[in-house]
Order: structure tokens, then sequence, then C-alpha cells
């Protein structure tokens, strides 16, 4: 499951679950693009679940909208991450090091309301 939300003008709250395949990652990538169309100096909430790898058709579907995603990522000034697993918190802050003027801060799923605060600030 790959759900997208508007959260106010400028944010969007996502929430992961599962493994996508290639007819789910098309429609979540659709809905992302869709929903940050207006958005400036936006913020996202990621909410990480249940994670697992996508199917290797996903993943192929994620490579050929790549220009659409980095254009995309340029919408967003910061991004929190919710997730308990120790490696995609680092994955997160890691990727965020890559993209320039996106900050990435991962938090434990328990911890909404620092993250929402930090989102905030």
């Amino acid at each position: 499951m790959f759900k997208v939300t508007a959260s106010g003008t400028n944010r969007l709250d996502i929430k992961l679950s599962g493994k996508l395949d290639a007819d789910e990652m098309k429609i979540a990538l659709d809905e992302l693009v869709n929903k940050s169309k207006d958005i400036k100096n936006g913020k996202m909430l990621y909410e990480v679940i249940d994670f697992q790898l996508p199917t290797f058709s996903a993943i192929v579907v994620e490579f050929s909208r790549l220009p659409a995603m980095l254009g995309l990522i340029k919408k967003f000034d910061r991004a929190a991450v919710l997730t308990d697993k120790i490696w995609l918190k680092k994955v997160s802050e890691f990727e965020g090091a890559l993209y320039p003027g996106l900050e990435i801060k991962a938090f434990n799923r328990d911890e909404k309301v620092e993250a929402e605060d930090w989102l905030s600030s």
C-alpha cells in the first residue's frame, strides 16, 4: 500500500506498507505527482509501516519516471520518515544528503508529534 494524503497546502502525508508491484507503483507515483503539483517549499511525512522491497517490475516503473521524480523532489525542502527499522532511518537520512535543498530526518514510529514539530520548525 502507498497512500498519499494532502495535509494542508504544502504538506503530503505518505503511508507505505507491504510490497509494491508495478501497477501499484504506477498508481502511487501518479498520485504523488498529482497531489504535489501546486506545492512549493513543501513538507512530507512518510510513515513506513511494514517495509518490503518493491518487485523488480515496480523498480523499473520508478526508474522510468526518474526525471519526473527529480522535478518533484525540488518542490519539497523537508521530509520526516517514521520507521522502526534502523537501517531504513540511515538510508533515508543518507538520501537527504544526496538532494541539495531537501533535508530528511528519521524518527521512530511512535515519535509522530516530534516529527510534525520538526517539519513545522
